[in-house]
């Protein structure tokens, strides 16, 4: 009597590679996948398999092409000269794939795929959600994954395609382009205060401060025609916060004055709910005072990235800086 071996359920793995596999079209993809995270750990995690398998897989690579493709550390994953010859090439495959997903998956004709994008949160919360909403009407099948925070997010290392930041010196490796220019202001409520004309009436007023801005003894203000600039002492704060939210909402139930980012109090500006105090005078802040978006170089962007980028500066408003 014949026994019968019972098959276990394989995991998916990727394939061993051989002299003719060592630059197909799967080590390819993995080779692109990488190379935009910048890490082995977090392509293996997009791909379902161990660090170790994918290290070793880029290994066979090198070691059948005879060239090395990373430069490894132990805190960091470049590529090498040779390295970013091939990226364009890889890319065109890691692009090919999507959209082939796409095609599967997309209840209609149109990009599909994922973006990881990275802002302020309160770019974050107040312009960026038009953007995907628009963006989401023209493309379904695009999903999104969003890291608002304040902190310095590293953008190669956690595989971000996107990113807003208020910057004067962007990252070297990735390509900024300027999106808002906008201005701090000092706002509150209707009928609070009169208009001022110099940030020197602002000594006796309750500030609402955000989170940098708080930390500092002193304030410099700019005059928005550049005739003028003047360093004052701040007023004390009736409150302090990470959320500028919660302070903006102070602001209008008349606490005090906050100083935000002019996209942050457009609509409640538009609204009647709060009134700029300084028309003519903007707090000067070291970052800068213009949204960059900071993509990595185009032939290191997926398909669906080139997109949201060529879209979101198409949608750039008008500078109010």
């Amino acid at each position: 009597m014949h026994s019968v071996n019972v098959m276990e359920p394989k995991k998916l793995a990727i394939p061993r590679a051989t002299p003719t596999t060592a630059l197909d079209a799967d080590a390819l993809e993995l080779f692109a996948r990488v190379a935009r995270a910048g890490s082995f750990s977090l392509a293996a995690q997009q791909v379902g398999q161990t660090r170790a398998a994918v290290s070793r897989r880029i290994a066979y690579m090198e070691q059948r092409t005879g060239q090395t493709l990373f430069l490894r550390t132990t805190r960091s994953l470049t590529l090498t000269a040779t390295g970013r010859r091939l990226l364009p090439h890889a890319m065109t495959v890691l692009d090919a794939v999507a959209q082939a997903r796409g095609t599967l998956t997309s209840v209609h004709a149109g990009l599909a795929g994922s973006l990881r994008i990275t802002s302020l949160p309160s770019f974050g919360t107040t312009v960026l959600p038009p953007l995907l909403l628009k963006f989401r009407a023209l493309h379904p099948g695009v999903n999104y994954d969003l890291i608002l925070s304040d902190r310095r997010v590293d953008l190669q290392r956690e595989g971000v395609d996107i990113a807003f930041r208020v910057t004067r010196k962007p990252p070297p490796d990735w390509v900024a382009r300027p999106y808002l220019q906008f201005h701090v202001g000092a706002f509150c409520a209707p009928g609070q205060w009169a208009p001022m004309a110099h940030p020197d009436e602002l000594a006796p007023v309750p500030l609402l401060l955000l989170g940098p801005v708080s930390m500092n003894p002193e304030m410099r203000w700019v005059r928005r025609d550049g005739s003028d600039a003047v360093i004052c002492a701040r007023a004390p704060a009736a409150a302090q916060s990470d959320d500028l939210t919660v302070l903006m909402r102070l602001a209008e139930g008349g606490m005090g004055v906050v100083l935000a980012p002019s996209y942050c109090v457009q609509d409640a500006v538009t609204a009647g709910r709060l009134v700029e105090l300084l028309p003519e005078w903007d707090l000067d802040i070291r970052q800068g005072n213009t949204v960059q978006l900071l993509t990595l170089p185009r032939p290191q962007l997926s398909a669906v990235a080139r997109a949201f980028a060529k879209f979101v500066q198409e949608q750039a408003p008008a500078s109010d800086a």
